[in-house]
């Protein structure tokens, strides 16, 4: 009676595990409550990868079904859960090195011949906000800082921020596109959605190290913070496209999330907005990758991608740009990969994806770095 349950539940599972992934598929604006489908994708992988536990104890041919469907989806465990004991001995060899503990400050390899290494990060308008400010622009100073110092070749920032002149409130603090470019051997592309009336510039920025030989802007509409930039980065021997990305953020406080899950007055004060603001984003996003993707098919040149997606990996708009790009995290990553620093743990939503020609060679999300609401991701490439 007990294998009878179990049988079933297993055929169950697998066929919940193939519709979950189909959601995936499907664009929001087609069909909005795929989104929650597709969320469902770890759970379906975890209780498959359980059931072929039990089955391997108690009948290994009936175990052969959740194997070979864990096997088949393989890709889409590494998209959530990334296992690449590689990664790990590259993590411990770094830290010997350089006795930095589990957290080495760079990948190793970076500045390496040949190779290309991606920063990018949401900055967070450096906490130019006073709410966000630190006595004495602490944050602000050491987030410049650190993004000069780093030996990426290549820098890829969202919500970025700059002062070109400085100004009479913020002194020198605010010079980043000064410290960032010319400042540390870097040439400058900034996208401004907005400049405000003292000429301080929002937006996003790309900086290199190789000159920038044609750029471009990709809006969604009407020009925001929201949209994406390209960059044609001339090596010694090739020429390479680089991305750079801000999606539709849901606008969801995490206050009003957290005042749904507390009561059920809570939900039901909470709910609708919280449904309608969760599919506005969602329709945005797949509108947007679908754009995005279009520019990066039409490339002549080998991609590279980063930015804020605001999206999570079971979604269409990771899905869409991974069925032609390779994820980076999941290439050559190790575990979650979380890079929301919020009260909402595990989110992993900020991405680098590389072209078919490219190895990629390692990737890591800088926990250690706290001055914004979410981790950098440092990115290492070389074309194979």
């Amino acid at each position: 009676m007990r294998r009878s349950f179990a049988f079933k539940l297993t055929l169950l599972t697998l066929a919940w595990l193939l519709l979950a992934i189909a959601c995936q598929q499907i664009p929001a604006r087609a069909f909005w409550p795929a989104l929650f489908g597709a969320l469902t994708t770890p759970l379906a992988l975890l209780l498959t990868a359980l059931l072929a536990l039990y089955w391997l104890r108690r009948n290994w041919r009936v175990a052969l079904l959740p194997l070979l469907a864990l096997g088949l989806t393989w890709p889409h465990v590494q998209r959530g859960l990334s296992l690449h004991p590689s990664q790990l001995v590259a993590d411990y060899e770094q830290a010997v090195r350089t006795n930095q503990g589990a957290h080495p400050t760079f990948l190793p390899g970076a500045g390496t011949a040949g190779a290309v290494s991606l920063l990018s990060a949401n900055v967070r308008i450096f906490n130019v906000y006073s709410e966000l400010r630190e006595p004495g622009d602490a944050s602000s100073k050491n987030f410049i800082r650190w993004l000069a110092s780093s030996p990426a070749d290549v820098l890829c920032l969202q919500e970025y921020y700059n002062e070109p002149g400085g100004s009479a409130e913020n002194g020198q603090v605010f010079r980043s596109e000064a410290a960032l470019g010319r400042g540390s051997g870097r040439h400058a592309f900034v996208s401004p959605s907005l400049t405000n009336r003292v000429g301080a510039e929002f937006g996003l920025a790309i900086f290199s190290r190789y000159p920038i030989v044609r750029r471009g802007t990709i809006p969604f509409g009407k020009l925001t913070q929201n949209h994406a930039m390209w960059a044609d980065l001339a090596r010694a021997h090739d020429t390479i496209r680089v991305f750079n990305v801000h999606f539709q953020s849901m606008s969801m406080a995490e206050s009003d999330i957290a005042t749904a899950t507390e009561s059920r007055a809570g939900l039901r004060q909470k709910a609708p907005n919280l449904l309608r603001r969760f599919r506005n984003g969602a329709v945005a996003r797949g509108n947007q990758v679908d754009t995005v993707l279009a520019r990066v098919r039409r490339s002549p040149y080998p991609v590279l991608l980063a930015g804020d997606f605001n999206d999570l990996p079971y979604s269409y708009t990771y899905d869409q740009l991974a069925d032609h790009l390779q994820n980076a995290w999941a290439t050559a990553g190790l575990g979650i990969g979380a890079t929301y620093h919020g009260q909402l743990p595990f989110l992993r939503i900020d991405q680098q994806f590389a072209s078919k020609q490219w190895q990629v060679l390692g990737c890591r999300v800088h926990q250690e770095i706290k001055w914004s609401d979410h981790y950098p991701i440092e990115g290492l490439y070389r074309l194979k």
